[in-house]
């Protein structure tokens, strides 16, 4: 789902937004030192949520169906993502494992990662945002089953509220032959364990 930008604010008015933060905050954001901050500020905004104007969808749309038969998993492991969360805006930074077992096409594996980024770059919640990413691969590929697992440290909790520090969640979501087949399950989780020992 794409963002409404017909009552989207304007730059100018998000920067006038954050001049009042830092006014908030206890500074001057007409000192020399603070003067560029709100224009970078909505620079970096524009890159933190560009997931609310990319269409997840449409990221799995190409794909190849001259596979020679393979039907074994496809796992990609480890993918970097940053995103923000809902309640504090806080960094949410962490890796996604996505697996898929093909149903007569695959899809470029970059479009893995790029589905996992469109929805990182939103305001999130970690159990929603690995549910998206597993719905969406189903939804769109049709594979016999989608697994997806997010590990991520919240700063929400780390550099503010109860500081507790080296503290990570895990969150998955298990669907098809995933959810159905325990050593599937297990064979995919395998990997998961072993790409987070290297």
């Amino acid at each position: 789902m794409t963002q409404d930008t017909s009552k989207k604010p304007s730059r100018a008015e998000a920067e006038s937004a954050f001049k009042t933060i830092i006014k908030w905050a206890g500074d001057d954001p007409t000192r020399d030192g603070l003067k560029e901050t709100p224009s970078r500020v909505a620079r970096a905004f524009e890159e933190f949520f560009k997931g609310y104007g990319e269409d997840p969808e449409s990221i799995l749309q190409k794909t190849f169906e001259e596979i020679e038969g393979y039907d074994e998993m496809i796992v990609l492991r480890g993918i970097r993502f940053e995103s923000h969360c809902e309640h504090h805006m806080a960094p949410i930074i962490g890796k996604a494992w996505v697996a898929y077992i093909p149903r007569g096409r695959v899809v470029g594996i970059s479009k893995l990662a790029r589905v996992v980024d469109a929805y990182a770059k939103r305001l999130q919640i970690q159990e929603k945002m690995t549910a998206q990413i597993a719905n969406t691969i189903q939804k769109v590929l049709d594979p016999e089953g989608v697994a997806v697992v997010i590990k991520a440290e919240h700063h929400c909790m780390t550099t503010r509220g109860v500081h507790k520090h080296g503290t990570d969640m895990v969150t998955s979501r298990m669907l098809g032959v995933f959810r159905e087949n325990a050593i599937t399950r297990q064979e995919f989780l395998a990997m998961v364990t072993e790409d987070q020992g290297r």
